[in-house]
């Protein structure tokens, strides 16, 4: 992931999870980028996971009425769909937004960049 203010690099991080699937990867990448973000500071977090943004902006809320259930079955990632949850619950000055992979939007197609550095470099 990579924090950007008027197009310059603050800061930026990878990792990589060994036993893992995309979906937990792109969801502690969504809780990563609530830690690098200062608290207090309006920022847009965009993710190219429909998924995980659709997960955190729709679902979440009505899950979490219902006892962390959802109607057709368990919420799948569970630990990881609550910690993200109560992060951006928690952080109203950041709004969480889905943008499409791979269009060339700059900062996307950087972050991309560290995601397959994680995997070289962790795998």
């Amino acid at each position: 992931m990579v924090y950007v203010e008027d197009d310059e690099i603050i800061d930026e991080r990878f990792g990589f999870g060994g036993d893992t699937t995309n979906n937990r990867m792109e969801l502690t990448a969504l809780i990563e980028a609530v830690r690098l973000v200062p608290a207090g500071t309006s920022a847009v977090v965009y993710s190219d996971s429909n998924l995980a943004v659709r997960t955190i902006n729709e679902w979440a809320a009505g899950w979490e009425r219902r006892g962390w259930k959802r109607k057709s079955g368990p919420v799948e990632n569970l630990d990881l769909v609550k910690e993200a949850y109560r992060a951006y619950r928690d952080r109203p000055e950041l709004e969480l937004r889905w943008i499409k992979a791979h269009v060339g939007f700059k900062w996307n197609e950087y972050a991309d960049e560290l995601a397959n550095r994680g995997r070289r470099e962790g795998g």
